[in-house]
């Protein structure tokens, strides 16, 4: 909860001096390493990292009376403005202003200019009230900025395990002035790495703060291809702090084991939530992940009414909420490490009956009268998948989705690993 306090009134555009101060003050909290990718050398896929800006000075004035002071709140004024000097008729000047069309009185978000660095204008968010009441006339608008070749900095925490495969969890570190959007997650992966430290895992565990998209696609497109191909999958942790309800929304392909672990613990304890398949919830950084073949799943609050909007600050914040979500993730984690991890070592398909392996399963024959009970079924089903395994499993999750007892699916799996065909861990 401090840390939402003391970082949500910062400007947190993704390189900015706020957002330095974001890093220097999370590396305090954790041991974190730092990653910095240059602007001079390092376009990627198209995505240009936006030069280190920051607004000294932002108003509108009429008759010598400021009328609206864009240093009252980071999302005052646009991110990335171009800076401006000049006096504009009221028309004109609407045409740089922004407002929030669900609320009155709040700011909206205006983040394009981040992603589009190479064009840019200059305006400011205002009240929708403010924008009504602007009297006809002549403005005078000032828009100070100071601008450097920018370095886009991105925050790693890494807890390591005895298995060369990854977990991640990544939040965006970015989203100027803003409590639930970024640093709730922020949080969440903070006290879920504190609460791993000291402890010995099977999986080790990455902590990824990055700004949004950019961010996300920097890391994985410059990370070596050896350690992006350990990474077993990720989890989203997005707006955790407010107190709508949770959502645990799928992977693309419903296959990753840290979303069914969180669904049981959420089963389990009776904790209220809403399930939906991949972007039916949310679409954020999930598919940049899912591009470089790591199924990503993604727990959140949304939605939430004060998304994107100058309401989203510390007051909505809830420690309870937040302590929910941390202790779903962990009792996840929990549930995996607990649990026998599959790794398939053939390709194609076997000949389970052949006596170099004796591993077929007999569906038997309506037309001879044979009837399959629900185990041999379900037995028949786990061994008709494992050729097409794409990534390493849990036998606990194999057990829940072919409805056998997990005591029932490791003994199959054994009589597969004697035969060297594939690992548990």
């Amino acid at each position: 909860m401090k840390l939402i306090e003391e970082l949500t009134p910062l400007n947190r555009v993704m390189c900015s001096t706020d957002y330095d101060r974001t890093v220097d003050y999370l590396c305090q909290v954790l041991p974190l390493t730092i990653l910095e990718y240059p602007a001079e050398s390092c376009e990627h896929n198209g995505w240009v990292i936006p030069p280190k800006w920051d607004v000294s000075e932002a108003r509108i004035i009429q008759a010598g009376k400021t009328v609206y002071d864009g240093t009252r709140h980071p999302l005052a004024v646009i991110a990335l403005s171009a800076p401006f000097e000049g006096r504009v008729s009221r028309e004109e000047l609407k045409n740089h202003l922004h407002y929030d069309h669900r609320y009155s009185d709040s700011l909206t978000y205006h983040f394009r200019q981040q992603f589009r660095s190479w064009d840019r204008d200059w305006g400011f968010c205002v009240p929708k009230d403010l924008y009504d009441a602007l009297e006809p006339g002549e403005y005078d608008v000032r828009i100070v900025t100071t601008e450097e070749s920018g370095v886009l900095k991105i925050l790693q925490g890494t807890h390591r395990g005895s298995l060369p495969y990854t977990i991640a969890l990544c939040a965006n570190l970015d989203h100027p002035g803003v409590a639930n959007d970024g640093l709730a997650g922020v949080a969440v992966g903070v006290e879920i790495f504190r609460r791993l430290q000291g402890r010995q895992t099977k999986y080790t565990y990455k902590l990824v703060l990055a700004p949004g998209i950019i961010g996300t696609e920097y890391y994985l497109g410059k990370l070596p291809a050896a350690e992006r191909q350990q990474i077993l999958e990720c989890l989203c942790l997005w707006m955790l702090g407010s107190r709508t309800g949770l959502a645990l929304q799928e992977s693309r392909d419903s296959r990753s084991n840290i979303e069914q672990a969180m669904g049981r613990i959420m089963d389990n304890q009776g904790i209220s939530y809403r399930r939906g398949e991949f972007e039916s919830i949310i679409i954020n950084d999930e598919y940049l992940w899912e591009a470089y073949g790591i199924p990503t799943s993604s727990l959140s609050r949304m939605p939430y009414p004060e998304y994107h909007s100058s309401r989203d600050n510390f007051s909505i914040m809830s420690e309870e909420s937040l302590e929910e979500a941390v202790t779903v993730v962990v009792g996840a984690i929990d549930d995996l490490e607990s649990s026998l991890l599959v790794e398939k070592r053939f390709e194609g398909t076997l000949c389970l009956s052949n006596s170099r392996y004796d591993l077929y399963v007999d569906p038997g024959q309506v037309s001879f009268g044979e009837h399959i009970s629900d185990e041999q079924r379900g037995l028949r089903m786990l061994q008709d998948f494992l050729p097409s395994l794409r990534s390493p499993v849990t036998a606990r999750n194999l057990a829940l989705r072919f409805q056998l007892p997990e005591t029932r699916v490791l003994d199959y799996l054994r009589k597969w690993q004697k035969k060297g065909l594939i690992g548990l861990y």
